[in-house]
């Protein structure tokens, strides 16, 4: 009896799904042939998948506000998108189709901001919310923004001593601000407590110290971000309801006070067999802000989210040719692709993350255990575990088949070409991989068009200062 890649997938998971399908014995992509993007741009490309992004935030504000309806919930649902997940001109133009506020979180993102807005993307009534640590630099372009007629932006503090700086330029203008309360991490982390925000503690007294009666700012939000994402774990409520707690006992100290801000950590899909509850777990935080603050009796808030990786992760693929497979002994199979794992993918490096990992083509082909390595000298330079028995399975083939085996990480969308440094210098001198952008014309068929060309040794020595 053969046993085939295409077995081994139709019997571990669902397959067809979301997103996956065969056809022609070849892998699509939401309905994209991908041997027809091999046959036309070569190997490696990375691509973007645009509709894939709105069809995300969509579903995200349906279950929002369909959880909101259900519950009888007075607050409203503001989805936010994140720019740091992927700052890419033709990613952040596509999700603002769809009426997404945005959230800066350094100094060039305000810049950013203020280009969208010259393309006429936004106009100065969307949301802005300001995360990050404040340089004087950044503080400096807020107010400028501000200052322009932007008049939802919100400034969220990230420590106490952010406050003096903005007092410092604020002048006579009433400033918007939030308040980050920084969560415990989980027992495993290196550290107990976040960097990143004011301790729970601290909140209370700091805003009646310094912001009750300070005519100079105004605060409208309580900000919590989890780290590790918005999951069904005893670690994950514990600390929403403490944040939980925290805003109703600042609300009933601040009647501006009117808005509570989840911040990301949606997860997407990083192998075949995931399976989250989105549609369960909005609810149930819908719910229990509900129930808080009618035990309290103090009004519902708005409901933030700062979706980045959930908004533009499942949108993203790379695309790459097996060069060589080398036996390394009697157990040990590598299959060598045409460029870095490390440059491209480079979470999967750096923290292990995962990344859906198919063939393209050969899915009648029997498959073995393989370990799937780069072309840069690093030894780090491999990807060898997936979630199917911790290992990478893979189609065979013979080094004399007329067509090499093609492989494709994908939801790859959010964060790897900003950590990556794109179209800057990579490790062993290897080359960005051309970009690809996909898109759907009005009457649905897909097209295809080259954003840029896979990075030049010119454009690397003009960096590096060799042609000047």
């Amino acid at each position: 009896m053969k046993n085939t890649y295409f077995d081994l997938i139709e019997q571990s998971y669902y397959f067809p799904q979301e997103g996956f399908d065969l056809r022609d014995k070849y892998l699509t992509f939401h309905g994209v042939s991908l041997k027809y993007l091999i046959e036309k741009h070569g190997t490696p490309f990375r691509f973007i998948y645009l509709p894939k992004i709105g069809d995300q935030i969509k579903k995200a504000r349906n279950l929002f506000n369909r959880a909101i309806k259900n519950n009888a919930y007075k607050g409203e649902y503001f989805n936010c998108y994140c720019t740091k997940c992927n700052h890419f001109y033709h990613v952040i133009s596509e999700a603002l189709k769809y009426k997404v506020n945005l959230e800066t979180s350094s100094s060039f993102d305000i810049d950013l901001i203020l280009n969208l807005y010259k393309e006429k993307k936004i106009d100065k009534k969307r949301i802005i919310l300001h995360n990050g640590y404040k340089t004087d630099d950044y503080i400096s372009k807020i107010f400028q923004l501000q200052q322009s007629g932007f008049e939802n932006s919100i400034i969220i503090l990230d420590s106490i001593s952010e406050l003096s700086k903005i007092e410092n330029l604020s002048d006579k203008q009433r400033i918007k601000i939030g308040l980050r309360m920084a969560v415990n991490e989980e027992a495993q982390s290196a550290y107990y407590t976040s960097r990143l925000g004011i301790r729970h503690t601290q909140v209370i007294d700091f805003f009646n110290e310094s912001i009750k009666n300070n005519n100079r700012v105004e605060l409208k939000m309580l900000h919590f971000f989890v780290d590790s994402g918005i999951k069904d774990t005893l670690y994950y409520w514990g600390e929403f309801q403490k944040a939980l707690k925290l805003y109703v006992d600042l609300k009933k100290e601040c009647s501006s006070l009117n808005s509570f801000n989840l911040g990301g950590g949606f997860p997407i899909r990083n192998h075949l067999g995931f399976e989250y509850n989105y549609e369960y777990m909005i609810n149930e935080i819908i719910n229990n802000i509900k129930e808080a603050c009618t035990r309290e009796n103090v009004i519902e808030p708005d409901i933030y989210t700062e979706f980045g990786r959930y908004t533009v992760g499942e949108s993203g693929a790379i695309i790459f040719k097996v060069l060589e497979q080398k036996k390394q002994n009697d157990t040990e199979s590598w299959y060598i692709i045409n460029n870095s794992l490390m440059n491209t993918i480079p979470d999967a490096w750096s923290i292990h993350e995962k990344f859906i990992l198919l063939p393209i083509n050969k899915w009648d082909n029997e498959y073995h255990r393989a370990n799937i390595g780069g072309i840069s000298c690093d030894h780090s330079d491999y990807y060898n575990s997936e979630d199917l028995n911790q290992e990478v399975l893979l189609p065979k083939y013979s080094d004399g088949d007329k067509e090499p085996l093609y492989i494709g990480f994908f939801h790859t969308g959010a964060y790897q070409d900003a950590i990556s440094g794109y179209g800057g210098i990579k490790h062993c001198l290897i080359p960005s991989p051309k970009h690809v952008i996909i898109d759907r014309d009005e009457k649905g068929n897909f097209i295809d068009y080259v954003y840029r060309e896979e990075q030049s040794s010119d454009e690397m020595f003009r960096i590096l200062g060799y042609n000047k």
